[in-house]
């Protein structure tokens, strides 16, 4: 007789599709919530540079370079343009002021050097003249009072004797009326001269100084053509070394043309070319430094130009103290531009890291020294040897600073 078969709940394949089931889930949510999603590369830890984070002393600075040159230079111009026609130094030579350098010649200017020369010498030739008409005058008219002042004394000292006669009638009324008219005519006449020569006198005494003055003024017209022309003889204009001079005989050089110029050889001074991005930052008595021959030498900023060319702009150094010795002119020093004193900081070393990540994180190498994990900071100052750290790492901890060129931005670099 048949007997109903009574059908198991948990079957064997049940249990299996629900054991799948769980498992596709729980793999599903490791998958969203569990799995490392951080992108990774495999690199060779012995083709890398690592270096120690350290808190140490650090001061800011960047590397320009200095070329020596003399402390004061004068430059030696041209006033006129003309030919080569003489040269008395050639470069190189040690010159005194005043000291004759070259000789150019100008037509145009001798010729109206000569115009000007000769309408100077008629119109002084007139002036003299006209000075020399004045002082005759002058003396004419003191030899005429002196012959009217003769006059007066002889009708007054006849008059006077007249008088004594007529008093005490010895000669007539009329002979004593004779002698007085004539007195007091001769003191008119001397009264009217002495005025006129008066007159005349502040007449000629303004004449003479208006007259003199033109003369003066003539004189130094002359002068002034003299010195125009002499200016075609170039001179040394201050004591010390003719430098970068070069001029042959009958070539032309144009007026303002530079010629040359004059080191003063007392002592030296360092001029260098800063990156625009400092102007900023750079200000007069900025110190500098520098090694030369076993010894640190130290400068400060003189003398700042603002023009920018080339995308920076030039300081002139001067020595603070001792100038090394055996520096010549054109030599060229670096120098170490101080920003900052020395401080205490958390540094690194530079490294080719900067330029992939511009200073804004780093990879740090985990404890285990298996992989290096990339991490966030950010760098303050520097100088040519390191960064200074301000936050995202600690002092003992080991980075990478070589280059990241091949690393592609990973998150995570595993060493093989």
């Amino acid at each position: 007789m048949d007997r109903a078969i009574k059908k198991k709940k948990w079957t064997v394949k049940k249990i299996s599709t629900i054991a799948g089931a769980v498992a596709l889930g729980l793999f599903i949510i490791y998958l969203l919530f569990f799995r490392d999603t951080t992108s990774r590369l495999y690199v060779d830890k012995d083709k890398m540079t690592i270096a120690t984070v350290e808190q140490g002393r650090f001061q800011e600075f960047i590397p320009v370079d200095g070329v020596v040159q003399p402390i004061v230079t004068i430059y030696v111009d041209a006033v006129f343009g003309g030919r080569v026609e003489e040269i008395f130094l050639r470069d190189g030579a040690h010159v005194k002021e005043g000291d004759k350098i070259i000789r150019l010649s100008n037509a145009q200017i001798e010729m109206n050097y000569m115009q000007q020369e000769n309408i100077a010498l008629e119109v002084l030739d007139r002036y003299q003249t006209t000075r020399l008409n004045l002082e005759r005058n002058m003396f004419s008219l003191e030899r005429q009072l002196v012959d009217l002042e003769y006059r007066l004394d002889i009708a007054e000292k006849n008059y006077e004797r007249k008088k004594s006669f007529y008093e005490q009638d010895v000669i007539s009324e009329e002979e004593y009326e004779n002698a007085h008219r004539e007195y007091y005519f001769a003191q008119r006449n001397y009264d009217v001269g002495l005025r006129t020569l008066q007159h005349d006198s502040l007449y000629v005494s303004t004449q003479m100084d208006q007259i003199n003055e033109s003369i003066d003024r003539v004189q130094a017209n002359m002068g002034m053509l003299h010195e125009t022309l002499d200016n075609l003889i170039v001179r040394a204009p201050i004591d010390g070394q003719l430098s970068s001079f070069n001029a042959e005989r009958g070539e032309t050089k144009g007026a303002g043309e530079n010629l040359g110029q004059i080191d003063v050889l007392d002592g030296f001074k360092l001029r260098a070319r800063i990156d625009e991005r400092y102007i900023n930052r750079t200000y007069l008595g900025q110190p500098a430094s520098f090694d030369y021959g076993g010894q640190t030498y130290n400068v400060e900023i003189n003398k700042i130009y603002s023009n920018i060319t080339g995308g920076a702009f030039e300081v002139d150094m001067h020595f603070n103290g001792d100038e090394p010795s055996g520096i010549r002119r054109g030599q060229t020093i670096q120098l170490r531009l101080q920003f900052s004193g020395v401080a205490d900081a958390l540094i690194i070393p530079r490294g080719g890291f900067y330029q992939a990540t511009g200073g804004h994180w780093i990879y740090v190498i985990d404890p285990s020294g298996s992989q290096a994990v990339r991490r966030g900071i950010r760098i303050g100052r520097q100088n040519i040897h390191h960064y200074e750290v301000l936050e995202g790492i600690e002092p003992g901890e080991k980075v990478i600073v070589s280059s990241y060129d091949s690393y592609g931005n990973k998150d995570r670099l595993v060493f093989r």
